[in-house]
């Protein structure tokens, strides 16, 4: 028998593959609706939502913005504890640019940039909880390797030069400062979700995508200035504490990976590596992020990768625990309740997966069990409901 565990140990022996008093718990995101109903008054979490609040608040004033961000913290941890996660999510994405609207249109439209020149045109639609871009100029241009060849070039200058631009410099530290206060007030006795170590492709851009083959010098220097970035912001989260670095990047669908799993190994792989070994330099765990079907790719991306964690685990794109645990032992697997499942499948099913999770994580270890991807916001509430209780009981 284990004694009594903090959140924060129970996660750590998770990923050491030491035994826990009970099954950890972590969800990716819930959204707004979801999240208000359990807490019994408005939730300032969500994902678009949190964009739109964020510009409503910016438009209002520093303070009003200062209120915002203090509301959302207290939300998100507040709904960590009714939900008896060990995984603190404390920051949800905000979409907005981080700077002042130039203009409101309505309550649910903002102008970004120079309304006489280069702007932005963001809508929040309240049925969907999804604040976007609706319209732009000058208007998107077509992708080209010449284009992206310039981008390209202006980031590597920015990345060389001995001190980067003011306001950028001041945005990292901000960041780094609110990651140290949140580490010093919540990090001793929960686990801290902090993002770092993003790493993707592309996949919305057949430009992209075909740069795998036709360009590889292309998306070799776009990985590696990810890559750096990811090192730089891993240096910076060693020095207030964190453990657990979040990072990843989607870029496969139920069929499998967008790209060859030849490219995968040429040009992702060695970036991994290196984005790992940061971590491991600092003894922090790296975790890889991505939906889909991963198996093409599995031998690269969980072994020779050195990733120590997996989440978002898409059960319906036949990334099984079981498997995934007898193939690769020594891998953390965080998730595999699926979103769908909880949106649209029927109570029973919903106990049915979570059982078959809760089952798994004492059966074979290192598994913290968990939504794999966001809880979105028309799941019925008697799903929501039986998978709390279900974990609660069973855990």
């Amino acid at each position: 028998m284990v004694d009594e565990l903090t959140s924060r140990e129970r996660v750590l022996a998770t990923f050491e593959h030491e035994s826990t008093d009970k099954v950890p718990i972590s969800f990716t995101g819930v959204a707004c609706r979801i999240a208000s109903e359990l807490l019994g008054r408005e939730a300032y979490v969500g994902f678009g939502i949190q964009g739109w609040r964020e510009a409503k608040a910016l438009w209002k004033g520093e303070h009003s913005h200062q209120e915002f961000l203090e509301r959302s913290l207290l939300d998100a941890f507040e709904l960590a504890k009714a939900m008896d996660q060990d995984v603190v999510r404390y920051k949800y994405w905000t979409t907005a640019p981080s700077t002042r609207p130039a203009e409101k249109r309505d309550e649910y439209t903002f102008v970004y940039g120079d309304p006489k020149g280069e702007w932005r045109l963001m809508r929040y639609d309240p049925g969907t909880e999804l604040y976007s871009t609706i319209a732009q100029y000058p208007p998107k241009q077509k992708l080209t390797y010449e284009s992206i060849e310039k981008r390209l070039s202006e980031r590597e200058e920015q990345l060389e030069r001995p001190c980067p631009g003011l306001i950028r410099l001041f945005r990292e530290e901000r960041n780094i400062a609110e990651v140290r206060a949140v580490m010093e007030t919540l990090g001793r006795e929960y686990a801290i979700r902090v993002g770092g170590g993003g790493i993707s492709i592309p996949h919305d851009s057949a430009t992209w995508l075909a740069a795998t083959v036709r360009r590889p010098d292309l998306v070799a220097r776009l990985l590696d200035i990810q890559a750096e970035m990811a090192v730089r912001r891993i240096n910076a989260l060693a020095r207030v504490g964190v453990k657990l670095v979040w990072g990843g990047g989607d870029f496969a669908s139920n069929k499998g990976p967008f790209y060859s799993p030849r490219a995968f190994h040429e040009l992702m792989l060695p970036r991994l590596q290196r984005i790992s070994e940061a971590c491991h330099k600092h003894g922090m765990y790296y975790l890889f992020a991505s939906d889909g079907n991963l198996w093409p790719v599995a031998d690269d991306l969980f072994g020779k990768s050195g990733v120590d964690g997996y989440y978002e685990i898409d059960r319906r794109a036949g990334m099984n625990l079981r498997k995934l645990r007898e193939r690769f032992p020594d891998l953390t697997l965080i998730g595999n309740i699926s979103s769908h499942t909880l949106s649209q499948g029927t109570r029973d099913d919903v106990i049915i997966e979570v059982l078959s999770c809760l089952k798994e994580a004492k059966r074979s270890g290192g598994i913290i069990v968990g939504c794999s991807n966001m809880i979105v916001g028309n799941t019925p509430k008697e799903n929501f409901d039986a998978m709390t209780k279900t974990i609660r009981e069973h855990r």
